[in-house]
């Protein structure tokens, strides 16, 4: 069995700049620099963000168990046009409203066992140094000053459209494009937004403003990491034109190629056919699922699909998770210490191969739910288990597993004699061919968060997962 350390050569990463699987190197060799991008704080953290955030952290963990040192950042973008746009229907200032919902974020992911980064840069935060850097680029020529705008000159960049693999005529024809007068091509982005009459803004060399989107991941991401970037990370949707933006800005201020080694970006959250979106009404906040399901359900929800597949959401998709968390918590619960260990080795390899390769989760996920039955059957051949669950431990605490058990309150407990009435008559129900009337108190029982298993032996019932037990 290989250690930790012998690993580090093993790991391979989809590369979006190169389009290829690549082993992954950092340039220090020791520490990983890793830059995400965050949310706009403008409204609740819902199941899409958690996806991404799911999916990072638990790259982190694994290049911390490979040994690496993992310096991680992750923005937070708190000043846009959602965000003054809601402020002002609230009455309230957009500081108050940010903070609000930074404060969200940061209660969601810690109840979905996501690390907290090494910091949270906020860009009304670094403003001086935004400020600086378009100075740099105007002096170099990449940017241009226009009437109170400054934007960054597209055509100075000789591989733009790199990590998306556009050409600069592809983008004109595939973009709807606003004429702009002060643009010198259509495609230039803008650094420094001029102001509008109440809106946020800070003085600069072209007047008061606010800087633009792409601007400032760059400045963030050269303050607290230098360049260059191992990893910067983010949803499938970002990469045109937020990271490509940055790419040709970040490559044009420093004069480092690459500004980032490898650009990670994990799939898309769908409800059913459509991408989760606000504009469409679809978003499942994160709150609602942590609701009715486990942390850890919705980790293994996320994490059994490839991260740079979509995923569609579905309560029943999440149901399922729930329950299949159970098997792996009741495999932790059986004892046995006598007799001979078990051996898990083999697993332990699978598990960590999976990993290696391009952080191939859902056949990591699998191998942990080979190792619990194993486990089940060893305990009833009288094999000693212990050793074998300490390993399931290790390797889902890599996936950000605690295995905690569902919480079930006095109230619950109060209706369990009723419940296992009900479950009862339903199976004699069913018995009789009644399936109308069965199907009406299966129907009840799930609508107060209890479902109903049917095997052979008979049917076992449930709670789901309630987060308001005391």
């Amino acid at each position: 069995m290989r250690s930790r350390g012998d690993r580090k050569d093993l790991m391979r990463l989809f590369n979006t700049l190169t389009g290829k699987e690549e082993l992954f190197e950092p340039h220090d060799g020791k520490i990983v620099k890793m830059y995400v991008c965050g949310v706009t704080p403008y409204s609740s953290t819902h199941v899409g963000h958690a996806l991404s955030y799911v999916v990072f952290d638990t790259l982190r963990r694994y290049l911390e168990f490979l040994g690496y040192e993992v310096k991680h950042v992750q923005n937070f973008t708190d000043v846009d046009d959602k965000i003054i746009e809601r402020a002002n229907e609230e009455g309230i200032t957009g500081d108050q409203l940010t903070d609000r919902f930074i404060n969200d974020f940061f209660a969601t992911m810690d109840r979905l066992n996501v690390q907290r980064a090494d910091s949270y840069p906020r860009a009304t935060q670094e403003i001086p140094g935004i400020i600086s850097t378009i100075n740099t680029l105007i002096d170099k020529e990449y940017a241009y000053p226009a009437n109170g705008d400054v934007y960054f000159r597209v055509t100075k960049s000789s591989d733009y459209g790199k990590l998306s693999h556009r050409t600069l005529d592809g983008m004109i024809a595939g973009a709807r494009i606003q004429v702009d007068e002060n643009k010198e091509h259509p495609m230039d982005f803008v650094l420094w937004k001029s102001a509008k009459p109440g809106e946020p803004s800070w003085e600069s060399p072209w007047g008061p403003g606010r800087p633009g989107w792409h601007i400032e991941c760059t400045a963030m991401a050269l303050d607290q990491l230098g360049d260059p970037l191992d990893i910067h990370g983010g949803g499938h949707d970002l990469v045109f034109p937020h990271h490509e933006n940055e790419i040709a800005q970040s490559e044009a201020f420093t004069g480092r190629v690459p500004f980032t080694r490898y650009w990670v970006h994990n799939g898309l959250l769908q409800f059913g056919d459509d991408k989760m979106s606000k504009s469409l009404g679809n978003l499942v906040s994160a709150e609602e699922a942590l609701s009715h399901y486990t942390p850890d359900a919705l980790r293994i929800y996320f994490l059994d699909s490839h991260y740079r597949s979509p995923l569609s959401y579905s309560s029943d998709g999440a149901a399922a998770r729930e329950r299949s968390m159970d098997r792996l918590r009741q495999a932790l619960k059986t004892v046995s210490t006598d007799g001979e260990s078990l051996d898990s080795s083999s697993y332990k390899e699978r598990f960590l191969l999976a990993m290696d390769d391009d952080l191939n989760t859902p056949q990591a996920i699998a191998c942990l739910f080979d190792l619990a039955r194993e486990i089940n059957r060893a305990s009833e051949s009288g094999k000693s288990t212990e050793v074998a669950q300490n390993t399931l431990k290790d390797l889902g605490s890599i996936l950000g597993l605690t295995f905690e058990d569902k919480n079930v309150n006095s109230a619950d407990l109060a209706a369990k004699p009723f419940i296992d009435l009900l479950v009862s008559t339903r199976q004699q129900l069913r018995e009789a061919k009644q399936y109308d009337l069965a199907d009406t108190i299966r129907d009840e029982l799930t609508n107060h968060g209890i479902t109903i298993e049917d095997k052979p032996q008979g049917s076992e019932w449930q709670y789901e997962f309630n987060p308001n037990s005391t």
